[in-house]
């Protein structure tokens, strides 16, 4: 007996099923870079309005970890915070400022926001915080981050000319705010059982989780424009997200066996890392223009 022939009417909604499907990925132009001569990448974070790329290196034969910035032509500049022993950079605006935090060498279990412009360091450290990490800042020079004052409790803050405001989920074990944008919203995640995405403005927050994110959801860049990116998790991997007008898109490069999102720009190019294997020992970084 043959196979029963399709209707018409099946043959549609299976189209448009496999249309819905497909969808569901963003369609992105990728522009893929490796990391400079005897280092690879830890992470790959923000992407400021000019295209340059900041993140952290891990320096192959000593392992030092230190903060990057690359260049819209592709050169780096290593960054290593003085008297720190792991430095990580976040964030960067169109000006130049980079946001980022180092780990005190002299006192491990200290950690320190800084703000880095210009070759000018200025250490940030929340009011009597053992622990202080900034992580973005926008066009105006406000900054975001988090800080903890004991072992059981991270808040995260607002730095805005020179003063703090606390942003803290209700009843959130951690909240960590990642991004600011020019016009002052913020996005960041706080966490539950899981990691769990918020958007943070005027005060308010608003929950924002991929579907099928089943280990939770971050949130790491918006631009003025409300577009935002993200990660969703699945047990040890993240895969990559635009979100916009309230549609996920996942971010998706062929042959990967995942991809991370670490910020997006004014100009809606989003950068981030790939992960070419299982093992997570291939990996290069990115700045897409997705759709």
């Amino acid at each position: 007996m043959g196979l029963p022939r399709l209707t018409p009417a099946i043959v549609f909604m299976l189209l448009l099923l496999s249309s819905l499907m497909h969808a569901q990925n963003a369609s992105c132009t990728f522009d893929v870079f490796s990391a400079p001569s005897g280092y690879t990448f830890s992470q790959v974070q923000g992407v400021s309005d000019d295209g340059t790329v900041v993140g952290q290196l891990v320096n192959i034969k000593t392992q030092k970890l230190v903060g990057f910035m690359r260049s819209p032509s592709g050169v780096f500049s290593d960054y290593a915070a003085p008297n720190a022993s792991v430095t990580w950079m976040n964030g960067r605006n169109g000006s130049g400022a980079n946001a980022g935090y180092y780990q005190d060498a002299k006192n491990l279990q200290n950690l320190h926001g800084f703000m880095l412009e210009g070759g000018k360091l200025v250490v940030v450290n929340y009011p009597k915080a053992t622990n202080t990490f900034l992580f973005g800042v926008n066009q105006l020079g406000a900054a975001v981050g988090s800080f903890s004052a004991s072992t059981i409790s991270t808040k995260g803050f607002l730095l805005a000319n020179g003063k703090y405001t606390t942003i803290g989920y209700p009843n959130a074990q951690a909240t960590y705010p990642m991004a600011i944008s020019d016009n002052g919203a913020i996005v960041g995640s706080y966490a539950t059982t899981v990691f769990n995405g918020f958007l943070w403005q005027n005060g308010k927050f608003t929950t924002i989780n991929h579907k099928n994110a089943k280990y939770g959801t971050s949130l790491t860049g918006v631009n003025k424009s409300g577009a935002i990116v993200g990660n969703r998790f699945s047990a040890d991997r993240g895969f990559a997200f635009l979100y916009a007008n309230g549609v996920f898109k996942n971010i998706v490069y062929p042959g990967a066996n995942y991809t991370l999102a670490g910020g997006i720009n004014n100009n809606g190019l989003i950068s981030g890392q790939i992960f070419l294997n299982a093992a997570a020992t291939e990996t290069v970084g990115y700045i897409a223009a997705c759709k």
